[in-house]
């Protein structure tokens, strides 16, 4: 970390070895710098809450604490989502104080993929009051595809779209301090909150990263017009004028800002391009990863007809770019994680094109509208090949091209498939330590049931523990409140930990107070 940090150190390298969190401990400092650099006085606000996949985050900013404070970056942890995001929305009212001492607050927000679901109702409020014209904000949120260590996969586009706020998606840790810094300097100029993406294979990873990417410039589009009061957070601000505001006009403006700075790319350009394929985040890296094993190198490109485009931000769709991209093309192969963002997006954007020039769409459904690509299992570089060459194969190739893929994809397939065969000497579930309480806490008297939530108790459900169920965090124990009334069993343990109880778990005890008022009222009237 102290490396990462080190500005001697980073002006004589100009790369730094780092891990995701550390980039995005980096990032508030470094747009600081920025601000320094053009006669701004800002400061910075993060907050979020610590039991989230994204704990190891306030570790290392509470171990960059003494650089932090050089550049006012504050961090302060929330007592859970919704209330760290509500602070982060008093950050862009700092203006609407008499005795503000900086220019604006950066804003930034971090939670896992349910708590961005949990803020639903703040994110929608806060994004239609709006960011302030030089502070912006970041929402942060770490999703985890493929449950690997959640109570339920998740995917949080879907919470930001509600919120109408745009979302950035980096591929890999080489992307995220530029993605950042767009996405701040984006929020200052639209108005709008902006959501961003992380997943573990793209935080959890170390590698040596170019900061040239630090010193990156934006430009403030040429094709929207601005109103003269801006779009930024005001206030008196009726509801109905900032809903206004919202959708008519933060909306484009953050598409224009997205196309003037080229915030989606065109990877592999082909004069000649019939089949292209687009592709955002991690998706993008296991594309990339695929036609190598694939074997389809530049020569290979040229003779398929083949070009690449990669988005970056994942929703809104910037269209003219997409468009372009489309434009002559036979087909469009969208790969993406999960429900469908983008393929829907490209559907309804190219929708009204002649039918002789409009590509076919192929992702989550293929021209005949059969399932193609998963919508629940996690992609890999295995089923990205696959449904690569199943397209490329339909096509006319040169000879011996086609013999190549197929050869290069079978072989794969078959990789993966005795991978997958593989029986591991010792399977062992997860269990807990010797010696953790949780051991004889989770135990129950004979013939009792218990009933789970989230923390490490959540594994007494696979043990000899009787314990059936869970609920959301906040939510255990509130099952019964309607189970109870209608069944001879006359009681359940709750498990329920101390962090969860401070996080909104005290909540669910009083629900349960409440109940048994009403029971007792109810049973007097009869």
């Amino acid at each position: 970390m102290q490396n990462v940090l080190d500005e001697k150190y980073v002006a004589e390298s100009g790369h730094v070895y780092m891990t995701g969190t550390q980039a995005l401990v980096r990032l508030p400092m470094t747009q600081m710098k920025r601000d320094r650099a053009a006669g701004l006085n800002t400061g910075a606000f993060i907050t979020g809450y610590r039991g989230s996949p994204l704990g190891v985050y306030d570790q290392q900013l509470m171990k960059a604490q003494k650089h932090l404070e050089k550049q006012d970056v504050v961090f302060q942890p929330g007592l859970n989502e919704d209330l760290a995001a509500t602070a982060v929305w008093g950050s862009q009212q700092l203006q609407l104080s008499e005795g503000a001492k900086k220019d604006g607050l950066l804003g930034m927000w971090y939670g896992k993929g349910p708590g961005a679901d949990r803020c639903g109702d703040v994110f929608k409020h806060a994004n239609a009051a709006g960011s302030s014209r030089h502070g912006g904000v970041l929402a942060i949120a770490r999703d985890d595809h493929t449950c690997k260590s959640s109570s339920i996969p998740h995917q949080s586009d879907h919470a930001f779209m509600s919120a109408l706020m745009p979302m950035l998606y980096p591929s890999s840790i080489h992307e995220f301090l530029e993605i950042g810094l767009f996405g701040i300097e984006m929020s200052r100029y639209s108005g709008c909150w902006v959501g961003y993406k992380v997943i573990s294979e793209t935080i959890e990873t170390t590698s040596v990263v170019n900061l040239a990417q630090e010193q990156r410039q934006f430009v403030l589009p040429e094709d929207f017009d601005m109103p003269s009061d801006g779009l930024n957070l005001r206030w008196p601000d009726q509801p109905l004028i900032q809903d206004a505001r919202l959708q008519e006009q933060k909306g484009i403006a953050a598409l224009a800002f997205a196309r003037a700075n080229g915030i989606d790319k065109v990877i592999i350009e082909n004069a000649d391009a019939r089949f292209g394929i687009v592709a955002s985040g991690k998706a993008y890296e296991d594309v990339r990863q695929a036609m190598s094993e694939l074997g389809i190198g530049p020569a290979e490109q040229k003779a398929i007809g083949l070009s690449l485009y990669k988005v970056r931000m994942p929703w809104p769709l910037e269209p003219q770019g997409i468009r372009a991209f489309s434009e002559g093309l036979e087909e469009v192969l969208i790969v993406e994680e999960r429900r469908e963002i983008i393929e829907n997006q490209i559907k309804h954007q190219l929708f009204n094109w002649r039918a002789d020039v409009r590509p076919r769409i192929v992702g989550k459904f293929d021209e005949k509208d059969q399932p193609f690509l998963s919508h629940s299992q996690g992609l890999t570089v295995g089923r990205v090949a696959e449904a690569i060459a199943e397209r490329i194969l339909k096509m006319d190739l040169p000879e011996g091209l086609g013999e190549h893929i197929r050869f290069r994809a079978a072989a794969l397939k078959a990789a993966e498939e005795h991978a997958a065969k593989l029986i591991p000497a010792v399977v062992r579930a997860p269990y807990f330590c010797a010696g953790c309480p949780h051991n004889t806490s989770t135990r129950v008297p004979e013939g009792s049931m218990a009933m789970a939530g989230i923390g490490c108790h959540f594994m007494a459900q696979w043990m000899d523990r009787r314990t059936d169920t869970f609920s959301q965090m906040g939510g255990e124990g509130v099952a019964w409140t309607s189970i109870a009334r209608f069944t001879d069993e006359k009681h359940r343990f709750v498990n329920l930990g101390d962090g969860t109880y401070f996080h909104s778990g005290h909540l669910a005890i009083r629900q349960r107070c409440l109940s048994n008022k009403l029971s007792a009222d109810f049973m007097r009237r009869l």
